[in-house]
């Protein structure tokens, strides 16, 4: 059976991930949860790969594929647009495995898209014949689809990365053919050209957003609604559309997520969310939280509170939303606090404590304590 990853296996040295992603994609038949852990484990195998054959890669403190990929040596030498693709891939390994969510047939799909296009990248930086190559989706087999039992994935999971060989140890064995293959790369990055496939670009940016939605416990169609309908815009018709409306138990309002295309800076988003945050707050009496996105990174205002915007590593969860919105009710004014001479008495202590005091009421989010 034909499929995306063939021409890998014409190449020796990409023999190991060739086989792993080969098999990815024929398992996408029979259960795209097996297809989403396979794809990662390629992936997986395909970033080691590239730390073993270049030298001008550092290993970081772990080897495991969140830190290879975070690490800024590879950072540095790999596409850009590459990187959210890497994370969507192995984001939707994990949530197979950790969540026993239902992962879905086009959600593999854009997994096994984006190992593609790294896998592209790879041939493109490495190999000494380069053609480039398109993922075709109609070879793609189908079949009855099952789901498979949480306990069979995690097993699934835990095996096959669990006779991996020690990536130091490999680098030290590989240390000339390294250096070899570094002079390799950057030669062919300067004589040739690589495209990062826009459809899978876009579809990535969608998905990863509803993946790390996902993974703060947001269901969509129950808990998140998309492309939910305010009016009071500022527009000729009134009318508008949020990307996402994150809610409440109370069926209230909790955030907003206004998401922008991957290009774009996702603080550019953050005016149109805050109008949506404006005609949710008329329409509910409560004003609800903003998160803005560009897919990859997430920044989140508390406007309602005069905090300035800040970059965030993820989605909050309904309870931790929660508990901000609550807030604004059970908060207490700092300003004159009375401090109990049972808890200190002590005048430089209590003087610290006004000082912390003041700085959270002037929005501060950090502070330092001398003791």
């Amino acid at each position: 059976m034909e499929t995306n990853f063939d021409y890998l296996l014409e190449k020796e040295e990409y023999s190991d991930f060739a086989k792993q992603a080969i098999e990815a994609e024929k398992s996408i038949s029979i259960s795209p949860a097996t297809c989403a852990i396979l794809s990662r484990r390629a992936l997986e195998l395909a970033v080691r790969f590239v730390f073993s054959y270049d030298a001008e890669l550092t290993l970081p403190y772990r080897d495991n594929v969140s830190s290879l990929i975070h690490e800024p040596t590879f950072r540095s030498i790999i596409e850009p647009r590459l990187f959210p693709m890497l994370k969507y891939t192995i984001h939707l390994g994990n949530v197979a495995v950790h969540t026993n969510s239902n992962i879905k047939r086009d959600e593999a799909v854009i997994a096994l898209r984006d190992l593609f296009e790294f896998c592209d990248w790879i041939d493109y930086s490495y190999s000494k014949e380069y053609t480039e190559r398109f993922f075709d989706e109609s070879i793609l087999p189908s079949g009855d689809e099952k789901r498979v039992k949480a306990e069979e994935l995690r097993r699934l999971y835990e095996s096959l990365s669990s006779k991996d060989k020690k990536l130091e140890e490999i680098c030290r064995e590989n240390e000339q053919l390294r250096k070899q293959m570094q002079a390799q790369r950057t030669l062919h990055s300067q004589t040739r050209e690589f495209h990062v496939d826009e459809i899978s670009e876009a579809e990535t940016r969608k998905r990863y957003i509803d993946v790390e939605l996902q993974r703060a416990g947001w269901i969509m169609g129950r808990n998140c609604t998309e492309e939910e309908p305010v009016t009071g815009m500022p527009n000729a018709s009134g009318n508008g559309f949020v990307d996402y409306v994150l809610w409440g138990k109370d069926h209230l309002p909790l955030a907003v997520v206004e998401a922008k295309k991957a290009s774009a800076d996702p603080i550019v988003g953050s005016q149109q969310a805050k109008l949506y945050a404006d005609c949710l707050q008329n329409q509910y009496k409560q004003r609800p939280l903003i998160f803005t996105t560009n897919g990859f990174e997430i920044f989140y205002t508390n406007d309602n509170e005069g905090y300035p915007r800040r970059e965030v590593s993820g989605f909050f969860t309904q309870e931790e939303l929660q508990i901000e919105i609550d807030r604004r009710k059970l908060r207490t004014p700092l300003e004159n606090i009375e401090i109990r001479d049972d808890i200190t008495n002590r005048p430089y202590q209590k003087e610290a404590v006004t000082a912390v005091c003041d700085a959270i009421a002037k929005k501060h989010r950090k502070m330092l304590i001398v003791l």
